[in-house]
């Protein structure tokens, strides 16, 4: 351990990191609350393609959650997860769509995606289990 090191930031510095791109200040926020109180992952937002391709080649990202339709320009969602899941530096990170539609999330999975979820069921059980995977810090 670095001199003078906690074990907050120890804990911290091991944390995962949650990526979530297109969703509107609400809902990011929601999303951030509810991945912080119960994995105690950060979570870092982007808004489209480029800015969120951006990050990825920038830091460590554990997940990206993508809304299935962009705040910013009501843009699908889904180019963002198959710009991912088609670049061969970045293909390996999970990705999840956030939509109600069953239609829409196996689209999503037949792209490459892993199972997501719907804002509705944010403060779900099963949502919690299907973030569990990819967020649940080592050390817990």
């Amino acid at each position: 351990m670095p001199k003078g090191c906690s074990d907050f930031y120890l804990k911290n510095k091991m944390s995962k990191t949650l990526l979530d791109c297109g969703n509107c200040g609400p809902d990011f926020h929601a999303i951030r609350q509810m991945v912080s109180n119960h994995f105690g992952a950060s979570v870092v937002q982007s808004h489209g393609v480029e800015d969120t391709l951006e990050l990825l080649r920038n830091q460590s990202v554990d997940l990206v959650t993508v809304n299935r339709k962009l705040d910013r320009d009501y843009s699908d969602g889904l180019d963002v997860a198959v710009a991912i899941k088609s670049d061969p530096e970045l293909g390996s990170i999970p990705v999840m769509l956030v939509t109600n539609y069953d239609e829409h999330q196996e689209t999503a999975m037949a792209a490459g995606c892993v199972k997501g979820f719907g804002k509705l069921a944010i403060k779900d059980p099963e949502t919690r289990n299907l973030l569990e995977p990819f967020l649940q810090s080592k050390t817990e």
